[in-house]
């Protein structure tokens, strides 16, 4: 994301992910119709660009029970990013450290292309859900240190309890978890963006962990794919704000390597 900008990137991965609307069969099981043939034409599509095929053990599971779960993965190189994933009813495009959103956009619009000129009936395609997500990093021991705290000096994030509630009491003041998750409505795009925050680890080591994430459903899609670059563009937009405001300040000079 924004972070193609800065020499030690929090960036765990960035996700596109397309959903699609799924057909009953008999008692509450559900089938996308199309996907085996749409899986063969899109591997000879994406085999230029994405020539490492992974078959997932997912793909074993029955296809009445197997919707909007990724089943095939499609990889620049063996066990590389980026890469591409698909399943019934979904669909998605993800990378990690060597994100830069040049080239992530130019990947994710080639794909989501690829994908509908590769689907035998693409005009019946009737897509439910659009999301693009962001999962950053920052190494915090939460166990010798406030997490709380943390987030109101370095992110301008402030949630707290009553200091009335441990006085008296054997309750430590350090959060032995951490996690948080709010949404907004948006108008551009029209959806909602999402920001989560949560105790965890990243490579081993203690971290705070973060999501920010643009999706639209229902009502609030636009027409796709006639539309799709312009919602790309302002999900980025959006993201990549929220991203910069948070972290400004000391977070973002150690993210810049100063």
């Amino acid at each position: 994301m924004s972070s193609q900008e800065l020499k030690n990137k929090p960036l765990v991965e960035a996700i596109f992910e397309m959903r699609w609307a799924l057909q009953q069969k008999g008692l509450g099981g559900t089938v996308d119709p199309h996907y085996r043939l749409l899986l063969g034409r899109l591997y000879d599509r994406l085999q230029t660009e994405y020539p490492e095929h992974q078959q997932l053990d997912t793909a074993n599971i029955p296809d009445e029970m197997a919707g909007h779960v990724v089943q095939h993965r499609f990889r620049v190189a063996e066990d590389d990013w980026p890469l591409v994933q698909l399943g019934p009813g979904i669909f998605t495009v993800n990378d990690t450290s060597k994100y830069r959103w040049s080239d992530y956009r130019a990947r994710v619009i080639d794909a989501q292309k690829k994908l509908y000129d590769a689907h035998p009936k693409s005009g019946e395609l009737k897509i439910e859900n659009l999301t693009l997500r962001y999962i950053d990093a920052v190494e915090f021991d939460h166990q010798s240190s406030s997490v709380l705290d943390f987030l109101n000096e370095k992110m301008k994030v402030s949630i707290s309890l009553p200091q009335s509630l441990f006085e008296n009491t054997d309750v430590d003041l350090l959060p032995q978890h951490f996690q948080t998750h709010q949404m907004y409505h948006s108008k551009k795009p029209l959806g909602i963006v999402q920001i989560s925050f949560a105790t965890g680890q990243r490579d081993g080591k203690s971290a705070l962990i973060w999501e920010t994430m643009c999706q639209s459903i229902g009502d609030d899609l636009p027409k796709v794919p006639e539309e799709f670059e312009t919602w790309l563009d302002q999900s980025h937009t959006l993201v990549k704000d929220w991203f910069f405001k948070l972290i400004d300040g000391d977070l973002l000079r150690r993210f810049s390597g100063e």
